[in-house]
């Protein structure tokens, strides 16, 4: 059963310390945290600005906003946002419910949701959730150089949410899937890899939960 973060921060409240360590730990011991960000960064114009979909204590986000790109981060944890402020106060960060509303205007060139973010959403918000990733992307008249926004998603599929499952759901919320991959390095989809790294855009058909 998917457990969802504010189910398990509600269960430990130092779980989000914890969590905030460990990244902070692997970079000290010298751990590529940027293979996400690398990937983002590539896919972008320069100067694009970009939604960090449970951006947690920024990590992604920083390294976007470092590279010249406007970033607006969200993410409902109000320890990490503090943590993503102080790293990187050029960029914009946002306590936010992505189920909810009113967060993040868009139009936005990319998004990107990294680190299993989207594995801790409660299912019966799931297609809520890519509903409103879907209407923060630029359409394609207004995306960078013309281009319409994307959205890319990382997460494994041992969660409680499989690839057949998640295209399904994303196709309801009204974004089509463009590529998938098994690794943020773009090595061919195997389902059998357990996990998906997908690059989405809106679909001509738009939402229809």
């Amino acid at each position: 059963m998917t457990q969802t973060w504010k189910q398990i921060v509600a269960a430990d409240p130092e779980h989000s310390r914890r969590y905030a360590k460990r990244w902070d730990d692997m970079v000290a011991d010298g751990v590529d945290i940027d293979g996400e960000a690398r990937l983002a960064d590539a896919m972008a114009p320069r100067g694009a600005r970009i939604l960090d979909v449970g951006c947690g204590q920024g990590r992604l986000g920083s390294y976007l906003a470092a590279r010249g790109h406007r970033v607006v981060g969200v993410d409902l944890d109000p320890h990490l946002i503090e943590r993503a402020r102080d790293a990187c106060p050029d960029a914009t960060w946002e306590i936010a419910d992505l189920a909810a509303d009113g967060w993040a205007a868009g139009p936005f060139d990319l998004a990107v949701s990294a680190g299993n973010v989207l594995a801790f959403v409660d299912p019966a918000d799931r297609r809520t959730v890519l509903a409103n990733l879907a209407a923060r992307l630029a359409p394609a008249d207004e995306g960078g150089d013309g281009e319409a926004g994307r959205l890319v998603v990382g997460f494994g599929l041992d969660r409680g949410w499989s690839r057949a499952q998640f295209e399904r759901d994303a196709e309801a919320a009204g974004l089509a899937v463009q590529q998938r991959w098994s690794t943020w390095d773009l090595r061919p989809f195997d389902d059998d890899e357990g996990f998906l790294v997908a690059v989405l855009v809106r679909s001509r058909h738009g939402a229809h939960r």
